[in-house]
């Protein structure tokens, strides 16, 4: 979601009478904290993730062991082109290779096409276990990348870019690694973590054109985006952008057996159904492609800045959401017809 939403949010803010977040918001769950207060040295490889068990499949603890190092101080706020945002990537492709998530080119790494720096999408794929309907495709994405180093504040100069989209990056990353072992998708699903989405939604352009050029039979797009801290007073997980173009939501809500999916006037108010990587993937295909966000304009008050840190990150909230999921990706995967259509 791109610079503009920074002075929309101020504005909603003055509007509001106050700029001060709920001080509920910013607090992790108790399990998180936990984490976080034993948290020693930051593991840097996937392989470092093996020996954990949840009782779900993700958990507070494996969501923060990802936070922890996609919004480290040392991948320097992960720019487009820059040597943070590399180590991003081998991160990434580290965690693919080690679930059985294949490269879907003949590499993970795709060069985008219109940024004049080397930058990369990371691309993997789980094929489908059925005959007739793995050739049709979900894409599951987010942006890995964020602004890097912007104006000191308080000796801080590093955007970590926690919520903004290390958040959206480890959501993916944990799909991935769900369906990589237990492939219980009929279709195929991509797994995608878009570079310069901080630049105009540059990879997610260049990756919807690419495909479109090869044919591809994209069924439909789910986007994650800043989903590190829950939303406020909703009874749903998450909005949905672009919620009245279809019938994603009820499709979705159907398979979480709950209200997952709702509606934020705000999001339709400030049209964020064009402001990040779902929108390259309507305009090229014109299938339903939409994101799933919990940053409500009240929740998180550190939007391009220094203090979008892990620290204000709920991981808890984060497994909850990942673990919901993972029945609603199950179910659209493996629905016999198409089942999201726009209205």
């Amino acid at each position: 979601m791109k610079k503009s939403i920074l002075f929309l949010a101020g504005m909603l803010a003055l509007s509001c009478g106050s700029s001060k977040i709920d001080e509920s918001v910013t607090l992790q769950s108790e399990e998180a904290v936990q984490f976080d207060r034993n948290l020693m040295e930051v593991p840097k490889k996937a392989s470092d993730l093996e020996g954990i068990s949840p009782s779900q499949f993700a958990n507070a603890e494996q969501v923060g062991v990802m936070m922890n190092f996609l919004a480290s101080d040392d991948l320097q706020g992960r720019d487009t082109g820059s040597e943070g945002i590399d180590k991003a990537a081998t991160y990434i492709e580290d965690i693919f290779s080690k679930n059985n998530v294949k490269p879907y080119f003949d590499s993970y790494r795709d060069k985008l096409s219109n940024y004049d720096q080397p930058a990369f999408n990371v691309v993997g794929v789980v094929e489908g276990n059925d005959a007739s309907l793995k050739d049709e495709f979900i894409i599951v994405g987010a942006h890995y990348d964020h602004i890097g180093l912007i104006a000191e504040e308080n000796g801080d100069k590093i955007a970590n870019g926690a919520n903004d989209n290390a958040a959206g990056t480890t959501t993916v990353l944990e799909l991935a690694r769900y369906f990589g072992k237990e492939n219980t998708n009929k279709r195929s699903i991509l797994f995608v973590l878009f570079s310069a989405e901080e630049k105009g939604l540059l990879g997610s352009k260049h990756l919807a054109q690419k495909l479109k050029e090869q044919n591809f039979n994209l069924y439909t797009m789910i986007n994650y985006e800043m989903v590190g801290v829950p939303l406020v007073a909703k009874n749903y997980l998450a909005y949905l952008t672009g919620y009245e173009a279809s019938n994603m939501a009820e499709v979705i809500n159907s398979y979480a057996s709950e209200k997952f999916a709702g509606f934020l006037p705000k999001a339709k108010e400030f049209n964020l159904f064009k402001r990040s990587d779902n929108y390259p993937f309507h305009e090229a295909f014109n299938v339903p492609s939409q994101t799933l966000c919990t940053f409500d304009f009240t929740n998180f008050d550190h939007y391009h800045k220094v203090g979008d840190e892990v620290s204000e990150m709920d991981f808890g909230h984060m497994a909850n959401l990942i673990n919901k999921s993972i029945p609603v990706l199950e179910g659209i995967a493996n629905s016999s017809t198409k089942e999201i259509k726009y209205n």
